[in-house]
């Protein structure tokens, strides 16, 4: 195995450009010691003599560049993480969603899906409604940068963490939503069959176009500098029905900003 030297400064400076360029994550040079754990496995595994050559090759070999944003990204989540988001969502939204909409199929964006573990819990919480609302019926668009973390969600095969958690959170419901396997547990074809997963940037337009009820954007904006989470919120908000809600993460807040948001609660914004 070819033994890699640590990130010089000049090339660090570089690839964090280059994270920026490509991802629009901003990325401080203390991150050094995450970025050389993430990118050293590529780096050997093209044999490459150091970090430098593997920037050289991002620039010119465009097929390398997916790649690298699969492994710069970062993809951390679990089964109902924040349980007032979901008591929310349980309790207020969905009911009322349902009494100003019957008969409309309900359309859900989770726009960082990461490896699928939010994008499963708002199915399970549909499929729950759906068993006492005859009629219901609901459709979850979930994208991610990364199409490596997106094939795991596609799979929506789990161990670790993610198990643990939702076998003390809801036991029984994974007794309903998932099917034990060699590692773990898998996600039942009954809530994958309401699930479509595609690649996006947040930067960018959502293609096609979409008018969503319910977006989560959770622990996404914290990643990015403000002229980049102005942005993504001004790509969010085309993609929002004019009576849709958005969900953020704890530790982000978007009110005071000049922004199309208003302030519902803490992590809850309406249209204004």
């Amino acid at each position: 195995m070819v033994e890699v030297s640590g990130i010089a400064p000049a090339t660090l400076a570089a690839l964090i450009a280059l994270v920026r360029k490509h991802t629009g994550i901003a990325m401080s040079e203390r991150k050094s010691v995450l970025l050389e754990r993430r990118l050293r496995p590529r780096v050997q595994a093209l044999k490459l003599a150091s970090y430098q050559a593997y920037l050289d090759m991002v620039e010119q070999d465009h097929a390398e560049v997916p790649h690298f944003i699969d492994l710069v990204t970062t993809n951390d989540t679990l089964f109902f993480r924040t349980q007032q988001v979901w008591d929310y969502v349980e309790r207020e939204f969905l009911p009322a969603w349902w009494h100003a909409h019957p008969g409309q199929r309900l359309k859900i964006w989770s726009a960082a899906a990461s490896s699928g573990e939010e994008l499963y819990s708002v199915a399970m919480l549909c499929e729950e409604f759906a068993a006492a609302h005859p009629g219901f019926s609901y459709q979850i668009h979930a994208t991610d940068i990364s199409r490596q973390i997106l094939a795991l969600a596609r799979e929506g095969q789990y161990t670790g963490r993610s198990v643990v958690r939702i076998q003390e959170t809801h036991p029984e419901w994974v007794k309903k939503y998932f099917r034990p396997s060699a590692n773990g547990l898998r996600v039942v074809d009954a809530l994958k069959k309401h699930v479509e997963l595609a690649q996006h940037n947040l930067l960018t337009p959502l293609k096609p176009a979409r008018q969503f009820d319910l977006v989560f954007l959770r622990n996404v904006l914290i990643y990015f500098d403000q002229e980049h989470q102005h942005t993504i919120l001004q790509q969010a908000r085309l993609s929002m029905a004019s009576h849709a809600i958005m969900i953020v993460g704890e530790s982000e807040s978007i009110s005071g900003r000049n922004t199309a948001y208003q302030l519902d609660r803490p992590m809850i914004y309406r249209m204004e």
